[in-house]
């Protein structure tokens, strides 16, 4: 399917250079003279390459479709993740590099998308927000709370996150796997 240059978005899968490439980021730029464009920050799935190019609305590029199955995370094996296909229970390796940054929020029994393309898996990806517990969160300094500025805490799988001044230690709290921000707190 062929989409305009200025309509592509993180996370579309488009083709490039005769490859597969998975948009990271994107930043719409109108400079004072010439016409907008699209930079668009992305990286190989077949062997992990980075690259930015720059699409004006004229261009156009094509946006692959992949097949998607449901699988079920189940441990880490070293550098190598097991997933289970959750209609044939067949087990399935894949390297911790797929996921990115994301791997860090993986959680035993935590269901998760994989993209395949030509029966191979390119891509994984997990819910957009997950529960976690906070083990460590810095103190309030008094004035703080006044205004709306917010704390560093550390989850349990040690992931650092900025949170409001009223969220402490021991307390569970929503948060965004992919832009690594607090959402909420769990009721």
């Amino acid at each position: 399917m062929k989409i305009s240059g200025v309509d592509i978005r993180p996370g579309n899968i488009i083709e490039y250079e005769t490859g597969i490439w998975k948009v990271a980021k994107i930043q719409h730029t109108q400079p004072g003279k010439g016409g907008a464009y699209m930079q668009v920050e992305m990286k190989n799935l077949v062997d992990g390459r980075k690259t930015n190019v720059r699409y004006r609305s004229a261009d156009t590029v094509e946006r692959v479709r992949l097949d998607t199955k449901e699988f079920q995370y189940l441990y880490a094996d070293g550098e190598m993740l097991v997933f289970m296909d959750k209609d044939t229970y067949e087990q399935i390796n894949l390297p911790v590099d797929l996921l990115g940054d994301a791997a860090a929020f993986l959680t035993d029994g935590m269901d998760v998308t994989l993209e395949l393309y030509d029966e191979k898996p390119i891509s994984v990806a997990l819910p957009d927000q997950v529960e976690a517990t906070i083990v460590d969160a810095d103190a309030v300094v008094k004035g703080q709370t006044a205004s709306s500025s917010y704390k560093p805490a550390v989850l349990e799988n040690g992931v650092r996150v900025m949170v409001p001044p009223h969220i402490e230690s021991g307390t569970r709290i929503i948060v965004d796997v992919y832009d690594r921000t607090y959402v909420g707190k769990v009721s």
